[in-house]
């Protein structure tokens, strides 16, 4: 066999993000199928997804918009996590520091290439926050979206 890749073990976490992926799409399409009258695509992530974007706009106006992109944005680190598991790696940018005048971007870094355990997330202008500290954190980021959406 040629490749890198081995073909001898089940990805566990390959198989938990494919799971997450069509049932995040099922619900959202379900909703989306109950409030405009219409018929649910089948259960398939391509039929899914394709139901999903053309009622994008839509979908964008109402007022769980911030929760779709939120569980989308979710799946898109869980499923490149699950295809990349590089625990050195820095994952994608998540949001707009939420430190007053801060102009840094917010991104969950592995600091196990440095001999540390645990993970942080951090801004790009120098704040961090350590695992204990990321609810409050997530509730600062609400505050600060819903800021910005009013």
């Amino acid at each position: 066999m040629s490749g890198s890749r081995r073909r001898d073990h089940l990805n566990f976490s390959v198989l938990d993000a494919r799971y997450n992926i069509l049932a995040t799409l099922e619900s959202w399409s379900e909703m989306v199928a109950e409030k405009l009258s219409t018929a649910a695509p089948e259960r398939s992530a391509p039929q899914l997804a394709r139901f999903l974007a053309r009622h994008l706009q839509w979908l964008a106006s109402q007022p769980p918009a911030a929760d779709f992109a939120d569980e989308i944005e979710g799946l898109v680190a869980e499923l490149r996590s699950a295809v990349d598991p590089d625990p050195t790696s820095l994952h994608t940018l998540i949001r707009t520091c939420v430190v007053e005048n801060c102009g840094g971007t917010i991104s969950a870094l592995s600091k196990s290439s440095r001999n540390a355990r645990s993970r942080n997330i951090e801004c790009s202008a120098g704040h961090s926050w350590e695992m204990h500290e990321w609810l409050n954190l997530r509730q600062l980021m609400e505050q600060q979206r819903k800021g910005a959406d009013a």
